[in-house]
């Protein structure tokens, strides 16, 4: 009979921790749904959010605006897109040449860095003049006014075609750009975006 119990015994012990974690899981949902529904949370969709979202292939960044006229509401949330879309972009950039300087061999780092941001800057900004707008929904909200969500997206290969046919074209740059460590650090660190 004692050898049962003992067979049993570690079947039983484990029934109850499954139980027990069962039982603790369900009371944490319960709590949390209490916690919504007291306090009157109600989750919202974000129109153009995963629009916003960068990939392999594009930069992109979403935001939003609103105002007493539609126009002025898209133009508001495309300005404020394209200002995150640079952000990131240059975010990225910054990484990119942090690692180029630091894995070749330059002769005047801080010049060289230097000079590489601004030509980079140049590229972005002529790049986000030409963004291509991913998604864009408008509507009304309280009060009479426009609310406008917009997504926009830049192709990575061109801002980095971009840069390299930029950095190819100034002698001084030149002399410390080996255009091969640059894409791949350039792809790396893309790469790094794309899994954030």
């Amino acid at each position: 009979m004692n050898h049962m119990k003992a067979k049993f015994l570690p079947l039983i012990m484990s029934v109850a921790v499954v139980l027990t974690i069962a039982s603790c899981k369900s009371k944490e949902k319960a709590e949390t749904t209490t916690v919504e529904k007291e306090q009157g949370f109600k989750e919202i969709v974000i129109p153009c959010q995963n629009e916003g979202k960068s990939d392999e292939e594009f930069y992109r960044a979403d935001a939003s605006a609103t105002s007493a006229t539609l126009q002025v509401s898209r133009e508001k949330a495309l300005l404020a897109a394209k200002q995150r879309l640079a952000s990131l972009i240059n975010a990225k950039i910054k990484s990119v040449t942090d690692r180029y300087v630091n894995e070749t061999e330059v002769a005047d780092r801080s010049n060289f860095e230097q000079k590489f941001e601004n030509l980079t800057r140049e590229v972005v900004n002529q790049n986000l003049v030409d963004v291509r707008v991913a998604c864009e929904k408008a509507g009304t909200i309280d009060g009479g006014k426009y609310q406008t969500f917009i997504a926009v997206e830049a192709s990575k290969s061109a801002i980095r075609d971009g840069i390299s046919n930029n950095l190819s074209n100034k002698d001084k740059i030149q002399v410390d750009y080996d255009k091969k460590k640059f894409e791949e650090i350039y792809n790396e660190e893309m790469k790094k975006l794309e899994e954030e």
